[in-house]
């Protein structure tokens, strides 16, 4: 059996599903005016230049910290009642046609993400998938984050999580595909036997050139309440074992933290 891994922020969604929930979260009294400025702000540095090893690290380490205490059953309430309008109309269509298609060829579909489970868990249920790799944290007795991480969906971490997930279901990897944007996902590309580089950033694209990987852009976002139904069969998800992932505000708090160190520094 073969399977398609597909990345989910700017592969399968045009923007970053983490810090598209900072809207909702301050019509819930959970994040400051200030801050959801400050997510705004990061939103459009997001999808002008990405983040890369460095920033994604001090994101996790500020996001861990902000976020330690919080309650997750009121984080996962906030996210399934919103999620659907924050990513309309940001779902590519290109990406629904093609997971639509691997699923018309027998393959599983998979999402890999270093988004928090909670925000990865309740979108891949829209796409059919059989599974999903995402950012775990620890939760406490209390039912609150404990500022640790169990699981960090990352570099090789996903490509590990993946050859796990192959020697559980019996996934042929040299036969499968994989869909991501980004360099921090080479690990991630080379454990498939088809990579593709989907709006690569700059370094992604050279060495899919050089290697002779096949590179698509996607351009089409469209509606997913109007376009799941079509697009791919009724879901049947099964996910990953452990416990309940990172905060969904893990990115939109990580870039509080970082820009707020940065002023202290430079004052």
């Amino acid at each position: 059996m073969e399977a398609a891994f597909f990345d989910l922020d700017k592969t399968i969604i045009s923007r970053s599903s983490s810090l598209a929930l900072s809207r909702p979260l301050y019509r819930a009294g959970m994040v400051s005016r200030g801050q959801l400025l400050r997510g705004a702000y990061a939103q459009l540095v997001y999808l002008l230049v990405g983040a890369d090893e460095q920033k994604m690290e001090r994101l996790k380490e500020g996001m861990l910290q902000l976020t330690k205490g919080w309650d997750r059953a009121q984080v996962e309430r906030l996210v399934q009642d919103v999620i659907l309008e924050v990513i309309d109309p940001y779902v590519y269509q290109e990406a629904l046609d093609l997971i639509a298609l691997h699923h018309s060829e027998g393959r599983s579909i998979y999402v890999v993400s270093s988004s928090p489970e909670e925000v990865v868990r309740p979108l891949a249920r829209h796409f059919g998938v059989a599974g999903v790799i995402a950012t775990r944290a620890a939760v406490g007795d209390d039912g609150r984050y404990t500022g640790l991480l169990e699981f960090y969906a990352y570099g090789v971490e996903k490509a590990g999580a993946m050859r796990e997930i192959a020697d559980r279901a019996g996934l042929d990897l040299a036969g499968s595909y994989a869909y991501s944007d980004s360099i921090t996902d080479l690990p991630m590309l080379e454990a498939v036997g088809h990579p593709v580089a989907v709006n690569p950033d700059k370094e992604l694209r050279r060495l899919a050139e050089e290697r002779g990987w096949e590179t698509r852009d996607f351009r089409s976002p469209v509606r997913l309440r109007t376009r799941i139904a079509s697009a791919v069969p009724a879901p049947r998800p099964s996910y990953l074992a452990g416990a309940v992932g990172v905060v969904a505000v893990a990115a939109v708090l990580g870039w509080v933290a970082l820009r707020s160190r940065d002023r202290r520094v430079t004052d």
